[in-house]
């Protein structure tokens, strides 16, 4: 097993129903630890950045809107296989498909008001961990 540092985003619905702390004690009790952490706006150029992959599409402004309507935050999480285990948790990104007992499952809503966005994959977690942490905002402890 392999110690990884993953990215993940409270969205907007996490941080609006004030479920920051549940979700945030789920990740600990399996063993992941915080090495970043902040609370942030986020702006059109990030949101085209982070959702380059979609920002074509019609429902991108749908999206740009939601992740602007509160603000979200920032977690850097390390752990043993972090980025499969944060995976787990979450369940599928459509909240209506995640089993009772996973965090889009107990506490998502949909496609898009599903608590958390999470890094799929090491290169991924890199790039995304870049575009929200700046240097010196992750520790090693």
């Amino acid at each position: 097993m392999a110690t990884e540092t993953t990215l993940i985003l409270f969205k907007p619905d996490c941080v609006q129903k004030n479920l920051s702390g549940d979700v945030l004690g789920r990740f600990q009790d399996k063993g992941l630890s915080i090495r970043g952490i902040k609370m942030m706006s986020l702006c059109d150029d990030i949101l085209k950045e982070h959702y380059a992959h979609v920002a074509d599409k019609p429902f991108f402004p749908e999206i740009a809107s939601f992740m602007k309507s509160a603000p979200v935050i920032a977690l850097a999480l390390e752990g043993e296989n972090a980025i499969a285990v944060v995976r787990d948790l979450l369940g599928p990104t459509n909240s209506k498909e995640a089993a009772p007992g996973t965090i889009r499952g107990d506490l998502g809503e949909n496609m898009m008001v599903n608590v958390c966005h999470a890094s799929d994959g090491p290169e991924t977690a890199a790039a995304e961990l870049k575009r929200f942490f700046k240097d010196g905002e992750i520790f090693a402890y």
